[in-house]
């Protein structure tokens, strides 16, 4: 199945949801026009149940095929939370939000899923159950794993997931993908190191923290040279360095640094917080200083499972040809919360070609809406080849 003409005949009604959403952007959890325009839209459509609710403000929906003889349940997932940036695009269509953007294109993710449910709910040419799963928070408040904690697995008897997102830097008409680990861990730290403050002018008389958080932020950098095998993906990154001091003639009686790590397996995500821990009090003895270090566990690996991988890539191929599907993309070091939905049921996460744009995160980034019937005939095209017909 090439792109479905159904997707390029509902391509500027879809287009119009998406910009919809995006000149309204709304965070985290805090989703109530965005929720009730996705809400309103699957009405419209005639989808068979909606839920609202799920994961505090999340929407589920289902859609039942002509048939239901085997009792299968595909689970098709779509973030919908924008970020704190203030848009630069210019755009006719730009954020009327001021310092609220969709810079990461989810926008574009719940207008795929909100078309491919259009499509599937007039067709309904497969034989089980399609749920749509529509997920606030996925910026860092993991609606993902709220979706899940509410019982979405369970509740929905899902029992294969998939997710997309769009990819820039990858053409339009093309999908890239991997089994395993194909986006990172994102865990933070918080190190506070205390010493003892003094004169500038005196430092034998003080115990320099500034020094001393100094010397930590260079030699966690060992964790990834030279602990972690050099075949493995590690990145240890401190974001911020702040000290108590505002004088240039103060030595600092206490620092404060933040960082986040990245990992792709369960094994070195234990290791780094092991040896952050290790490197920290180690190099603040050395120095007559003490450390205080505080974790946060955030999202796991998101690790596509091979099985599912490989529906995710016939499909894909599909949709846009063999030629066009990458079913052997390197990782990257982001995170994202799907990974809490792969960890409860089998499935896969598929990157969607974006075509030559800013990155996402970027105030200029911008959604190619020609990625939209791609992406649609995509999710279709999974539920009828997982769930065909006699």
């Amino acid at each position: 199945m090439p792109t479905k003409n159904s997707f390029a005949e509902m391509h500027e009604e879809v287009t119009g949801w998406r910009r919809h959403l995006h000149e309204t952007p709304e965070l985290m959890y805090d989703l109530p026009e965005t929720a009730a325009f996705v809400e309103a839209r699957l009405r419209e459509i005639g989808v068979d149940e909606i839920t609202p609710g799920i994961g505090q403000i999340g929407v589920v929906a289902v859609i039942k095929g002509r048939q239901d003889t085997k009792g299968r349940v595909i689970g098709l997932r779509a973030d919908m939370d924008a970020l704190p940036i203030h848009e630069a695009t210019g755009l006719d269509y730009a954020s009327k939000v001021d310092g609220k953007m969709h810079a990461c294109g989810h926008d574009g993710h719940t207008a795929i899923l909100l078309g491919a449910a259009k499509y599937l709910a007039e067709t309904r040419n497969f034989d089980g159950t399609a749920v749509l799963i529509f997920q606030p928070a996925e910026e860092g408040g993991a609606g993902g794993k709220a979706m899940c904690d509410d019982g979405l697995m369970d509740r929905w008897g899902i029992q294969e997931v998939y997710g997309l997102h769009n990819s820039p830097g990858l053409p339009v008409g093309q999908f890239a993908i991997r089994p395993g680990a194909l986006l990172a861990s994102a865990d933070e730290f918080e190190i506070t190191v205390t010493g003892k403050g003094g004169h500038a002018a005196a430092p034998h008389e003080a115990v320099d923290t500034t020094l001393v958080a100094a010397q930590i932020v260079v030699s966690l950098q060992s964790i990834v040279a030279r602990t972690v095998n050099p075949i493995h993906r590690v990145v240890v990154t401190v974001g911020t360095f702040e000290t108590d001091s505002v004088a240039s003639n103060v030595i600092a009686h206490t620092v404060r640094m933040k960082g986040t790590v990245r990992t792709l397996d369960a094994e070195n995500r234990a290791l780094a917080k092991q040896r952050i821990r290790e490197v920290a009090e180690g190099t603040a003895a050395a120095f007559g200083a003490t450390v205080e270090m505080t974790w946060e566990d955030g999202y796991p690996p998101t690790v596509n499972h091979e099985v599912e991988t490989g529906f995710a890539v016939e499909a894909a191929r599909a949709v846009v040809g063999e030629s066009n599907v990458i079913d052997d993309v390197d990782p990257i070091m982001p995170a994202e919360d799907f990974s809490f939905m792969l960890e409860e049921r089998p499935g896969a996460y598929i990157f969607l070609g974006n075509g030559d744009t800013m990155m996402c995160h970027h105030p200029e980034y911008q959604f190619d809406d020609d990625a939209i019937p791609v992406g649609c005939s995509w999710f279709a095209e999974l539920v009828e080849r997982r769930m065909a017909l006699g």
